[in-house]
C-alpha cells in the first residue's frame, strides 16, 4: 500500500501521465518486490492492492500542479479546473495566497470525499465481488465489442481497427513467450507523450542535443534511465562475485 502510493503521488505530480501508467508501474514493482511473483496475475490481492492504492493516489498527486501551476495532471483535474474557472478561481501560484479560504475547501473536501468512499465501498463490497463470477464465455464478447467500438471512436478509421485485432494477436503470442506486459503497455502510454515533448525540446534548443546534458535535471534522469536498464546486467553480476567472495 505505502510503496505503491509513494508511486501513485509522484506520477500524479507529472502531468499527462495519468492513473494507467500509475497503476502498471505499481503492479510491476509489487511483482518485483514479491516473494510469490508466480501467483501475480492469478487474482492475487497483493496485486490489487497495490494497482488499487495507485490510480487512487494519482488523484491526490494530479491536484499539486493544478494548484500551484494551473497544470491539470489528468482528465479529471482538467475537467476540475474548468469548473474551478467558471466559479472565478484561478489556479496558479497565487491561489495560496490571494484565495487561502478556497484552497483548504478544496483539502477538507477532499478528506470528506475519501471517508465517504470508504463507507460506499465497505457497504456494497458484496455486490462488486459478484461482477468477478461472471463468465468469460460473456465477458470475452463484451470486452471485445467494447474494444472495437473504442477503437473505431478514436479516429473513425476502420483502418485501426485492423491494426488493433494485429497488436492483439502479437500481444497473445508475447503473453505465451512470458514477456512481461507492464513495460511494454506503459511504453505505449507513455511513448507519445515522450515525443512530443522531445520535439518540444529539440524546438527550443534550434535542434541541439547539448540541452538534455547541459541541464542539471534532465542530466539527473538521463544517469538514473541508463543505470535503470543496465541495473538487470549488473546486478547478477555484482551477485555472482559476492559468491565467489
Amino acid at each position: 500500500f505505502i510503496r505503491s502510493s509513494v508511486i501513485g503521488t509522484l506520477i500524479g505530480i507529472i502531468p499527462a501521465t495519468g492513473v494507467s501508467a500509475a497503476s502498471f508501474l505499481a503492479y510491476s514493482e509489487a511483482k518485483r518486490f514479491s516473494k510469490t511473483p508466480e501467483m501475480y496475475g492469478k487474482g492475487c490481492v497483493e496485486g490489487i492492492a497495490a494497482t488499487e492504492s495507485s490510480n487512487n493516489a494519482v488523484c491526490g498527486g494530479a491536484l499539486i500542479p493544478l494548484l500551484t501551476l494551473g497544470i491539470p495532471g489528468d482528465a479529471g483535474t482538467a475537467v476540475m479546473l474548468s469548473a474551478l474557472m467558471m466559479q472565478g478561481v484561478v489556479p496558479g501560484p497565487t491561489l495560496f495566497t490571494d484565495q487561502t479560504g478556497m484552497v483548504y475547501t478544496i483539502i477538507a473536501g477532499l478528506f470528506f470525499a475519501n471517508i465517504a468512499m470508504c463507507i460506499l465501498g465497505y457497504a456494497a463490497i458484496r455486490g462488486f465481488a459478484k461482477i468477478g463470477n461472471v463468465s468469460n464465455t460473456y465477458l470475452t464478447p463484451i470486452v471485445f465489442v467494447f474494444c472495437v467500438v473504442g477503437t473505431y471512436a478514436l479516429n473513425n478509421n476502420i483502418l485501426d481497427i485492423f491494426m488493433m485485432m494485429i497488436f492483439g494477436a502479437v500481444a497473445f503470442f508475447l503473453i505465451k513467450c512470458d514477456f512481461p506486459m507492464p513495460p511494454i503497455i506503459l511504453g505505449l502510454i507513455l511513448g507519445n507523450l515522450a515525443e512530443k515533448n522531445l520535439q518540444r525540446a529539440l524546438v527550443i534548443s534550434n535542434g541541439s542535443i547539448s540541452i538534455f546534458f547541459t541541464r542539471p535535471i534532465s542530466l539527473v534522469l538521463i544517469i538514473i534511465s541508463v543505470f535503470s536498464l543496465l541495473w538487470p546486467i549488473i546486478h547478477p553480476l555484482l551477485k555472482k562475485k559476492s559468491a565467489e567472495k
